[in-house]
């Protein structure tokens, strides 16, 4: 979301070169969130320019369904949905069947978790997660400031799944990550971490200085 979408194949060059471990693809429905982004076939056609893994973040109401229409993930690919939808009776939404789906493709499945949503929220479908992702920002836009002291969510989330033997869920930490910000929330746990304008967008500042910096701080 933080490229330039007309130079996008040109970037991903770049980010290959550089080291990026996969490519993080934002999702949204303008219903969700307030805003629209990509779609199904700008996935399909990123898959066919990239051996990057892509870590699909899928901020939708209907996340069973934006699998139908994507069809396929490769191997070491993501599926993120959100932890806060509901299913009829009001309780969290169970992804067993989807997570079965991405999983048969050799690809990992996350729940999304916006801040203001508690990990506790993560436990009815707590089997089947491979990673949580959490969002410092309130989702919908790139450049948006960090929630204070959201970080600190980082170690709580990761004390309440080591809590429930799931020490192997990863946690990705998305929106406003700094360099110096994640380098903190290394220490607290988290392992993947998405650069956008804060990390490896910024301004004034190329891709080539800005990714090297930011792998430093985390190693």
């Amino acid at each position: 979301m933080c490229a330039d979408l007309l130079n996008l194949e040109s970037e991903i060059r770049t980010l290959e070169n550089n080291g990026v471990d996969m490519l993080h693809i934002d999702v949204m429905d303008a219903h969700f969130v307030p805003n629209l982004t990509f779609g199904h076939d700008f996935i399909k056609a990123m898959q066919k320019k990239t051996s990057l893994p892509l870590d699909c973040h899928f901020m939708v109401t209907d996340p069973e369904l934006a699998m139908e229409r994507l069809g396929t993930l490769r191997p070491g690919d993501g599926f993120t949905a959100h932890a806060e939808l509901k299913d009829a009776s009001g309780a969290p939404r169970s992804y067993e069947q989807l997570a079965k789906e991405v999983h048969d493709m050799g690809a990992f499945f996350g729940l999304g978790l916006s801040p203001d949503t508690p990990p506790e929220t993560l436990e009815r479908n707590l089997p089947f997660i491979d990673v949580v992702l959490l969002m410092l920002v309130y989702p919908g836009f790139a450049g948006s400031k960090m929630v204070p002291g959201i970080m600190d969510k980082v170690a709580r989330t990761r004390m309440w799944l080591d809590s429930h033997d799931r020490e192997d869920v990863e946690i990705i930490v998305d929106g406003s990550v700094s360099p110096e910000g994640a380098r903190e929330m290394a220490a607290m746990g988290a392992s993947i971490f998405v650069g956008g304008t804060a990390g490896i967008y910024r301004k004034g500042m190329s891709l080539e200085e800005t990714i090297p910096q930011f792998r430093k701080m985390i190693e």
